[in-house]
């Protein structure tokens, strides 16, 4: 997932390696329903895809498996969760915001349903197995729902923070996790939904990034510090949906250009949501949305998609010389 550079980099800076955000979430669910039975599971096949082997072996009358059949899932999600369960359904990112969007927009969002949709592998985590399993699309459409909230976790932290936060919230959720493992990333500590995290302090250039992308940005604002002597702010935005206008607001007028960064396509998604933002503020920055071009997409493992996408240290690295010239 990172070249050999980006790695020694990050050795110096400091970062540890964590395990997958996905590992992460199985973890803190598990924790959740040890400790309140209303917490179910309800899952597409994918009890193993998602790490939830042995939350269903510990607790087999909190787990729901419904087969493959995601417009089902979510329409059990729903059902359970008029009932008062707190609901975590469960499927790969690509089948569960394609295959059932009409159950998510009218079963659970507009029937305010509490149901936590969990998308995993998403973006292109499932790499070489090509476009029909890839994720760009999520954040385009489910943005577009109302009473929908969309969290995408950079690391560990922010992942624990965003299950347990979605089970007490109460209200329609979406978290969005890969399969890689990452970084445990520095900067704010006290976390919270529709609030940006600052991970590094900057204004020559601001990243505002979203999920696995961050820690790529991060390295990238190291490496402009010490190769160029340049300041970059970095950004989390876990929070897709509400997203965080005063952050996104402050680094299009503190820093001289903005570039975001995410694991989707270029439509619809983060960077066109912050552009728009900002457009409509009158503040004037330059700008640059790296994601997933409109194009037929390469296949790959995630590492060569995102080199080949400039999504790494490197490609982000270059990028913000380019605007910043």
């Amino acid at each position: 997932m990172f070249s050999p550079e980006a790695v020694a980099l990050a050795k110096e800076c400091g970062l540890v390696m964590g395990r997958a955000n996905l590992e992460e979430f199985a973890a803190t669910l598990e924790a959740l329903a040890r400790a309140d039975r209303n917490v179910l599971a309800v899952t597409s096949d994918s009890r193993g895809s998602g790490k939830l082997a042995p939350y269903g072996k510990a607790l087999p009358e909190q787990i729901v498996e419904v087969g493959i059949a995601e417009q089902n899932l979510v329409g059990v999600a729903a059902g359970l969760a008029s009932c008062g369960k707190k609901v975590f359904a469960v499927s790969p990112a690509c089948f569960l915001t394609a295959r059932s969007l009409e159950q998510i927009k009218n079963d659970v969002a507009y029937s305010d349903n509490p149901v936590t949709l969990v998308g995993i592998s998403a973006g292109v985590s499932y790499g070489a197995l090509g476009t029909t399993h890839h994720s760009l699309h999520d954040f385009a459409v489910l943005r577009a729902i109302n009473n929908l909230v969309v969290v995408a976790p950079a690391d560990n932290a922010e992942t624990a923070f965003a299950v347990r936060a979605a089970a007490a919230l109460g209200k329609p959720v979406y978290l969005r996790f890969g399969k890689a493992a990452v970084y445990s990333l520095p900067g704010d500590k006290d976390l919270a939904l529709g609030r940006a995290r600052l991970v590094r302090p900057g204004s020559d250039l601001a990243f505002i990034a979203s999920g696995e992308t961050v820690a790529h940005a991060h390295l990238a604002a190291e490496k402009l510090a010490r190769t160029h002597g340049l300041q970059a702010r970095v950004l989390s935005l876990h929070s897709i949906k509400p997203l965080d206008s005063a952050a996104v607001l402050a680094a299009a007028r503190e820093c001289r250009a903005v570039i975001t960064v995410e694991e989707h396509l270029v439509n619809g998604g983060l960077g066109e949501a912050c552009a728009a933002l900002i457009a409509q503020s009158g503040a004037r920055c330059r700008l640059h949305i790296a994601g997933i071009p409109d194009e037929p997409t390469v296949s790959g493992s995630q590492a060569d998609i995102f080199r080949h996408y400039g999504l790494t240290m490197e490609g982000l690295h270059a990028a913000a010389l380019k605007l910043l010239a």
